[in-house]
């Protein structure tokens, strides 16, 4: 049984940056061989995530939801595959942010203000490839 994080007298686990959990939890199932049930995906993920069995559902709900994960009823159970490892799951959060903004010249003008040199460079031999 997964200890209740409230009854612990240690200091609370710190707060995962937003999309962070949803990585981690495509991630562990990308490596997996198999499809694996929410119990599974919580050992995996180690007993000091300090993450608690509803905790790991409700974010697997919301991936299945997204299309990032193939949900197959198990029994009583659901057992989870990734059909998307974290990159795909990023990409698909710039562009639903940049789509919830009308003006797009301004928000992508500012996003690659703020690269670094290196992401820049990168930057340009993508959108170059991508013009050949």
């Amino acid at each position: 049984m997964t200890p209740n994080r409230s009854s612990d007298s240690g200091p609370p686990a710190p707060r995962r940056r937003a999309g962070r959990l949803e990585a981690q939890i495509i991630t562990v199932l990308a490596e997996a061989d198999r499809p694996l049930t929410t119990g599974e995906v919580l050992e995996r993920l180690g007993a000091d995530s300090g993450l608690s069995y509803s905790t790991v559902v409700t974010t697997l709900t919301r991936l299945h939801r997204k299309g990032a994960l193939a949900r197959h009823r198990h029994g009583r159970a659901f057992r989870y595959q990734a059909m998307a490892d974290a990159a795909d799951l990023t990409a698909l959060r710039m562009n639903r942010l940049l789509a919830e903004d009308p003006d797009r010249a301004s928000v992508l003008r500012r996003f690659v203000g703020t690269l670094d040199p290196g992401d820049e460079d990168v930057l340009r031999d993508l959108l170059r490839d991508a013009g050949e």
